[in-house]
């Protein structure tokens, strides 16, 4: 929010949003770590922890790339993420009952033996990507999408100008808690809606306005 409007239709679509009719509170994605995976600017970071690292840290390795952190993050529950499998989590429940197991424990006992996965481990792989996606009152194709060169070349698969390398192709350091593919995606949204009064950017590269 940043004085264009003010949140009235919030109480509505909450609930329907995030399920409030079976939890509460909602654990919601910082939007920071989910565009940081899914625009693969993961795959482009020179950055090493090393650099950064406090040094009140306890001391030990502190290697990988910075998107591993970030997949520890979410495997031990500490940063709320979407998707968090790559399983379709609409047949999980149904599964678990077949079971005889609660959803918690299914979930648990197929992570363990390896049936399921984190779909942080693996952000380009189709079944990972956000296919569809709102977005209400942001221009996330120019400046408020922090590195939108990145946003235009693999969530929209258009006009970009991203000029670094793929680390793959550098041979610089790789993640080591996830998966590489070789080839990072190009156009991971099919669908791209924009509800906005204005005619932004953003607008000029969604399918409905």
């Amino acid at each position: 929010y940043v004085g264009q409007e003010k949140l009235r239709p919030q109480s509505g679509w909450l609930p329907l949003a995030f399920g409030l009719d079976w939890s509460r509170p909602p654990r919601q994605m910082n939007s920071t770590s989910f565009f940081y995976a899914h625009t693969d600017q993961w795959r482009y970071e020179t950055l090493g922890v090393e650099e950064i690292i406090s040094p009140t840290a306890p001391e030990g390795v502190w290697d990988g790339a910075l998107i591993d952190y970030n997949v520890r993050s979410e495997r031990m529950g500490w940063l709320p993420s979407a998707p968090q499998l790559k399983q379709n989590p609409l047949s999980i429940a149904k599964d678990a009952a077949t079971a005889g197991l609660e959803a918690k424990d299914y979930v648990a006992k197929a992570l363990k033996s390896g049936e399921f996965h984190m779909s942080c481990e693996d952000p380009d792989h189709p079944d990972n990507w956000p296919p569809h996606m709102f977005v209400w009152c942001s221009n996330l194709s120019r400046s408020p999408g922090k590195g939108h060169q990145y946003f235009l070349k693999h969530l929209l698969g258009t006009s970009h100008g991203v000029q670094g390398k793929d680390l793959g192709e550098t041979g610089l350091q790789n993640p080591k808690a996830g998966v590489w593919p070789h080839y990072a995606p190009i156009r991971k949204i099919h669908l791209l809606e924009t509800p906005d009064f204005r005619k932004s950017s953003t607008c000029g590269h969604s399918d409905l306005v």
